[in-house]
């Protein structure tokens, strides 16, 4: 499984855009989403490649399922946490909130205002993942989802718990790579922006 997050935005890293409609792509998350793309191209076979329904996640998985030769399939599990009312709401700001500590030392305990929880959200896409797989036994599976969702499945995978999920960084269209067997799951990379992804397998 290769967990992508969507590419840049005109907003990214200073608004919680959430599940709002309407944000795009801005020209270097273009730029970035065609490079991923070019990287996926180069793996041997890509069986499938899924993307959250949101506008920024279905714009960048277009270049990748052009590149792959695959319809991008839409999955509603891997989509943006339900960030309620703080939903649009400018960084800086939130950064100010009291709840904000939370959210940062002990997301477990925290649900946004009129949204949903960590633990929600990751349950979801831990779910979402889990259908993909039981869909594609033994290929590989291009996911394009959120930050905040990609961190809590590789958190999950690595046994982390949820607590600690924001130690992880997932840069814009990032690739994190995950192998599901028998065995429970290995994590290959996270948050690899550059270089070849042909030689990932377990040691």
């Amino acid at each position: 499984m290769l967990l992508v997050r969507h590419g840049q935005t005109p907003t990214t890293g200073k608004i919680l855009p959430g599940r709002a409609k309407g944000l795009h792509l801005a020209d270097e998350g273009v730029r970035q989403a065609n490079a991923v793309a070019e990287r996926i191209a180069q793996l041997p076979k890509v069986d499938a490649v899924y993307a959250s329904p949101i506008e920024r996640a279905r714009e960048t998985a277009a270049p990748i399922g052009v590149a792959t030769g695959l319809k991008v399939q839409v999955e509603r599990g891997l989509t943006e946490c339900d960030f309620g009312e703080w939903t649009g709401a400018e960084l800086k700001k939130l950064m100010k909130l009291p709840e904000w500590h939370t959210v940062q030392r002990a997301p477990s305990t925290f649900r946004f205002p009129g949204g949903e929880s960590f633990t929600e959200m990751q349950a979801r896409i831990v779910s979402a993942i889990d259908r993909i797989r039981a869909q594609h036994p033994g290929g590989t599976v291009v996911c394009v989802s959120h930050a905040d969702p990609i961190k809590a499945a590789v958190a999950h995978a690595m046994g982390t718990h949820i607590d600690l999920f924001q130690r992880i960084v997932i840069s814009t269209c990032s690739v994190s790579a995950v192998a599901y067997h028998g065995g429970g799951p290995v994590v290959l990379t996270v948050n690899s922006t550059g270089g070849s992804l042909a030689e990932l397998r377990p040691s």
